[in-house]
């Protein structure tokens, strides 16, 4: 980690709220200096004033709309600026689209996919030479668990961050880089109601904490695993998906898990 001039800086998208807040109060209470990244510059506000008063460390508000392009460069700019180097990536920013793709909103889908997939390029492709240059750096990248079935549009693209991530990881070992890809299921935070989802109680066992989930993950970065699955539950469902063949399998599996949670729709963040 950095030396005593400086603390160690972390970029975490999506921090206001569920898993990317979890990162947000951990790294802080591990004494990292953040870079907050939303589009809810009010929030972003709220949460830097409360990290900086528990903590003691800096907070950086950096409002963008990683659908649109150029905040994706500008947040691209604020990871390549040597000067200021960030030391661990969170790439949590999520999105999901309601309704069918059949007949549905191509525009959404589309937004979708900057979020999900091009801003993940994207802002790794910024991060990661100046941390290998380092021979130090951190780069989580939630994906989920949906990834690793046909459930939709969503599930295609954490698939691609999955894989991606993989890729990554391979690229960079014994540069003194990690690069690890979480993959929750269900997780109680904002991103249902938010999409408009009837998800009930959120009370079964497939439902997951998000300060845990993160515990969990920073666990598996230190141990310097490229994917970590929280949990045994979804442990177990992710090596049921990867052993079962293509089609209509893996989506009888998955239709199954999502009644056990009382849900009626493929998004899991």
């Amino acid at each position: 980690m950095p030396g005593p001039d400086r603390r160690p800086t972390a970029l975490v998208t999506g921090p206001t709220s569920g898993i990317g807040e979890s990162f947000a109060r951990r790294l802080a209470a591990d004494g990292h200096d953040l870079v907050l990244v939303s589009r809810d510059a009010d929030r972003l506000a709220a949460l830097a004033a409360s990290l900086e008063a528990r903590h003691g460390v800096t907070c950086e508000v950096l409002p963008a709309d990683l659908s649109d392009r150029a905040d994706v460069h500008r947040v691209a700019e604020r990871l390549g600026d040597a000067g200021r180097p960030v030391d661990v990536l969170v790439n949590n920013a999520g999105f999901g689209v309601r309704g069918r793709f059949v007949g549905g909103d191509v525009d959404a889908e589309l937004r979708q996919l900057d979020v999900l997939a091009t801003a993940v390029l994207v802002l790794c492709h910024a991060a990661v030479p100046g941390m290998v240059e380092r021979r130090r750096g951190v780069v989580v990248n939630v994906s989920s668990v949906a990834g690793f079935g046909p459930m939709g549009t969503y599930s295609a693209a954490k698939a691609w961050c999955t894989s991606f991530t993989e890729h990554l990881a391979a690229s960079v070992r014994g540069t003194g880089v990690t690069v690890t890809a979480l993959c929750p299921g269900f997780v109680r935070t904002e991103f249902h109601e938010r999409a408009g989802m009837d998800v009930g109680s959120r009370s079964s066992g497939w439902w997951l904490d998000p300060d845990d989930l993160v515990e969990d993950c920073l666990a598996d970065v230190r141990r310097g695993r490229v994917l970590s699955v929280p949990s045994r539950r979804y442990k177990a469902l992710a090596g049921l998906l990867s052993a079962l063949p293509p089609g209509g399998y893996r989506a009888r599996v998955l239709t199954a898990s999502r009644r056990r949670t009382g849900t009626s729709r493929e998004e899991t963040r």
